[in-house]
This record gives structure tokens, C-alpha cells and sequence, in this order.
């Protein structure tokens, strides 16, 4: 006898946005007569193995709403990455439940969670419906034409740089945004969308497709001061040279790893401040300044795509749809048509699970050191509605007196 019981979690890094879609999960759940209970995991796929649910059944529309509009993630999240045997403690505990639709909200590692538990599942010849859910601010997984979290991510850090350079234009020096992306510089990119006029920054854009050369680095900063008296520059924080090595662990003294080995990247000042001080002790320049935007642009409350929340949602919902009326497992996909609007697929998980999108070459100018059109006319229609904009006075110049 079917149990009708569903269980979502969240996991990776939260966004703006992530919460649409568990919202959307939750509502076009309760929609099917047969669904019973629609759990939720706390703290994603730890939440499962230790059994720790909460029953959105119970909550009330009009709650639900009110946290679909929340950035960040309500069930909280996990950065655990499960091997094989973490999996194999999912499903047992999915089966414990009856629980007969598993849907994960997630990023590249979530989707291969996905995968596995869905193959625990058929091995066992249990009756588990396995739905992966895109999310993810890095814009990364195969498949898609883009990621929801990413469009509002994106938003905010075109406005930080526009904020940026105008700050910049009235007291000229350097200064160094760096931006989130390991591997994929789509975030890092998106400072391109703050720029008005010709002279605006950023002037430099620096991305983890291309190899950095410091030497390089210092030339084109160097060029670009003495060309407009100033220089913004935009920089992802996975900048790595010819062998792979970020730049962060080659500059600095020490460096933190995370809990996956990985040189720690996020939510440190370390590659601005190096970076700032070459630009110092290299070119002279006495006005250096650099900022980490690090967790801001992840979870920014004032800074959300309509568009993004929009696609969050739906996600959502056809992944309920997909489980419902369809006859396999996979990964929900944001397919673009037209301009501008979408479709929604369901992906093998396969296709998706491990695998890491990069900024197409498309996207970047030759130089490598700045973004197309092309990327400007995919980005654009993400960012949303209300974009602001800035002015500049048009300066009627007065005639000197004393020093003409």
C-alpha cells in the first residue's frame, strides 16, 4: 500500500532564492490526493541519516509564502559530500519512513547524492521517485541554460560594482573586487552588467578560464590607470596559474584549507590583500583598495531577481510534476526559448551528477581580460526588472581666471 509521503531537503551553499523552491515542492505536493506527508529534512542529507524531519504538511500557505520571499535556506543546509556508504544510510532511512519521492534541492555534489541513492533504490527494488532540484550562485551544472540563485547573485554584484565605480570616479585609485567562483567565473562576470559609459569600471575582469600571469596582471592595471587616472577590477576568487595552482595559496604565506581539501576561498580577505599589495609595491600606486565580497552575494535580502524567484519556484513545482506523471528519475533543467522566456526539462542524472560548467569561450573576450556582448545579452533578461541606473552631469566647463 503507498505511503504518499515525500521528503525535500536543501543542501550546499544557500541563495536568495533556494526557498522558492522549496515552497514550490511543498505546494504542488499537496495538490495530489495521494500525497499524505510532505516532510522536510533539517540541515539536507545529515538531516536524513539522523533522522531529524519536520512535517510541511502542516504549515499554512500564507506561512509558506512568507518563506518562499526569505533568502537563505529554512531547512538549513550541509556542506557534507556523501561517498557510497553515506548513501546507503539515506536510503535505509528513506525506507524506514516509506518515504516514496525524494527530492534535493542542490548544486554538483547534491546531484550525484541524488544518483546514488536513486541507484540504492532500484539495486533494493524500492519504490523511490529521485528528483534533483538545480541551485546553485557558481551558475555551474551541465544542462542548464542557467542555475536559479545565480540571476539574483548576479544582480547584486553588478550593483556592487556600478556602487564601486562610482566611488572609484570621484576619488580615483585602484580598487579590487573579488567575486565567488572556483571553477566558473559566470558570477565574476556579471560585474560587466554595472557598467554605463565607455570609461566605467569594471575595467579589468579576471576569470578562472583563463590562466592568470601576475606579471601580466600588473601590466594591464598599469595601462588601464595611466589611460583613465583609475582602475576597477573585478576578480574571481579561483584565479589559478598555468598548473592549476590558485593564486591565493602562490601568494600567500599560509593558507586554509576546507573541509574537502580545497585551498579555503570563500569568506577570506587573503587574495584582495595580496593582490593590493603587488599593485602597491610593483607599480607604486598609493591608492589601493580591495574588498572580498564573500557570503554577501550568496543570501542578499534587498538584491533579488523577479525573474530568479520566478524559475526558483517553478523548478519547484515541475519537479513534482516530472516525479508524478513521469517514469523516471533525474534533474530538472532550465532550458531557454525565445527572448525571453523558458522551458523546464528533466535531465538524466548522469548528465548532470560531478560534472562542472564553465563560462563558454563565447562569453570572453580575446584579451581575457573582459566579457562579450554575447554574455551581456544572456545575462541581462536574468537580472530582472528595476535595475537602477547612473547619471552624470553634463559639466558646462567656466572659463579659468587666475590660471587660464
Amino acid at each position: 500500500m503507498p505511503s504518499g509521503k515525500i521528503l525535500v531537503a536543501q543542501g550546499g551553499g544557500p541563495t536568495a532564492v533556494i526557498n522558492q523552491s522549496l515552497v514550490g515542492v511543498v505546494l504542488e505536493s499537496r495538490r495530489f490526493q495521494h500525497v499524505t506527508r510532505v516532510y522536510g529534512a533539517l540541515h539536507g542529507v545529515r538531516g536524513i541519516v539522523n533522522e531529524e524531519f519536520v512535517d510541511l504538511t502542516q504549515e499554512t500557505s500564507h506561512n509558506l509564502e512568507l518563506v518562499a520571499a526569505t533568502p537563505s535556506s529554512a531547512l538549513g543546509s550541509t556542506r557534507d559530500k556523501p561517498d557510497i556508504a553515506y548513501c546507503q544510510q539515506i536510503f535505509e532511512v528513506l525506507r524506514a519512513h516509506e518515504i516514496e519521492h525524494f527530492f534535493y534541492i542542490g548544486g554538483n555534489d547534491s546531484s550525484d547524492t541524488v544518483r546514488i541513492v536513486s541507484e540504492e533504490a532500484h539495486k533494493a527494488g524500492y519504490p523511490l521517485r529521485c528528483i534533483h532540484i538545480p541551485k546553485t550562485i557558481d551558475n555551474d551544472l551541465v544542462g542548464s541554460d542557467h542555475t536559479p540563485g545565480f540571476p539574483s547573485a548576479a544582480r547584486f554584484v553588478a550593483q556592487a560594482f556600478a556602487g564601486a565605480n562610482l566611488d572609484n570616479a570621484a576619488l580615483p585609485g585602484v580598487y579590487v573586487g573579488v567575486v565567488m567562483g572556483r571553477h566558473a567565473g559566470f558570477l565574476t562576470a556579471a560585474s560587466a552588467l554595472g557598467k554605463k559609459f565607455p570609461d566605467d569600471g569594471p575595467h579589468l575582469i579576471y576569470l578562472p578560464e583563463r590562466v592568470f600571469v601576475l606579471e601580466n596582471f600588473l601590466a594591464d592595471v598599469k595601462a588601464t590607470y595611466e589611460k583613465y587616472g583609475r582602475c576597477v577590477i573585478a576578480v574571481s576568487e579561483g584565479i589559478h596559474d598555468a598548473s592549476g595552482e590558485p593564486i591565493a595559496s602562490l601568494l600567500a604565506k599560509e593558507v586554509e584549507r576546507d573541509a574537502h581539501g580545497n585551498v579555503q576561498l570563500s569568506g577570506t580577505g587573503a587574495l584582495a590583500d595580496l593582490l593590493c599589495d603587488e599593485i602597491k609595491a610593483k607599480l607604486g600606486i598609493k591608492r589601493v583598495r580591495g574588498d572580498t565580497f564573500g557570503y554577501l552575494q550568496r543570501s542578499f535580502i534587498g538584491c533579488v531577481s523577479d525573474v530568479d524567484q520566478r524559475e526558483a519556484r517553478e523548478v519547484g513545482e515541475k519537479a513534482v510534476q516530472f516525479a508524478m506523471w513521469g517514469d523516471r528519475d533525474g534533474s530538472v533543467a532550465i532550458k531557454r526559448t525565445g527572448f525571453y522566456s523558458v522551458d523546464y526539462e528533466l535531465l538524466p542524472l548522469s548528465e548532470v551528477a560531478g560534472k562542472t560548467r564553465t563560462m563558454e569561450d563565447e562569453f570572453i573576450s580575446a584579451s581575457g581580460t573582459d566579457v562579450t556582448d554575447a554574455f551581456r545579452l544572456y545575462l541581462r533578461p536574468l537580472l530582472g526588472s528595476g535595475m537602477p541606473d547612473a547619471f552624470r552631469l553634463r559639466a558646462a566647463k567656466v572659463a579659468k581666471v587666475l590660471k587660464p
